[in-house]
């Protein structure tokens, strides 16, 4: 397969990037993508809820009226999980587990179906390099907007740019990230996907 490269002023230039087919035109596999996605999702999850029991909540273990002639279902405390205030019957914990295993040949599988994706939607661009002369927020958005891209886009370098993370950090419609680093999360959200070709070759090199 073969990639035609973006100029500096976001055209289609005469140069192309030769890439593999099989990282970059394989089928689509809905399902496996499904299962990467939320178990990545999953993995990450930080587990901070803390409920109580019957046995935990702050109630009297008073009766709270007489077994027979009120009219009311039976009740021995208002610490049921059927009355408001109550303990909970199965309640959440912080020591509760969501991850989820994900096999390696599985998500290799998975990524190659998303970057095929990718390219049969037209949402992945490739460039010769990705820079900017120093760490301005301004510059990071004029290079994006000489690119013709108006959508929230996800751009893959090879090595880590200091100027390309300080001027994209605070952009909520922009991620800067190196290409070992890709997650699917990111690659499935963001409406553009611009790599450069050495992280284009990184990417070959990962899923190989």
């Amino acid at each position: 397969m073969e990639f035609k490269i973006l100029d500096k002023s976001g055209k289609l230039s005469k140069k192309t990037h030769k890439a593999s087919d099989d990282i970059f035109a394989s089928e689509f596999n809905e399902s496996l993508i499904h299962q990467l996605v939320t178990s990545y999702m999953s993995n990450g999850r930080s587990v901070t809820r803390a409920q109580k029991t019957r046995a935990e909540v702050k109630h009297s273990t008073r009766k709270p009226f007489r077994q027979k002639g009120t009219g009311n279902a039976r009740a021995g405390m208002t610490s049921s999980p059927i009355w408001r205030g109550g303990g909970r019957a199965f309640p959440n914990r912080p020591d509760e587990n969501y991850t989820q295993k994900f096999n390696k040949k599985a998500y290799r599988v998975a990524m190659k179906s998303i970057l095929s994706e990718l390219v049969r939607q037209e949402r992945l661009s490739i460039i010769e390099e990705f820079k900017i002369d120093s760490p301005k927020t301004k510059q990071f958005v004029e290079k994006i907007k000489t690119l013709g891209i108006t959508e929230n886009v996800l751009v893959l370098i090879d090595s880590f740019d200091e100027n390309l993370y300080l001027s994209s950090r605070n952009l909520t419609n922009a991620l800067v990230v190196e290409a070992k680093y890709a997650d699917p999360v990111s690659l499935v959200h963001f409406s553009k996907v611009i790599a450069t070709t050495e992280a284009v070759k990184q990417l070959e090199e990962m899923f190989a």
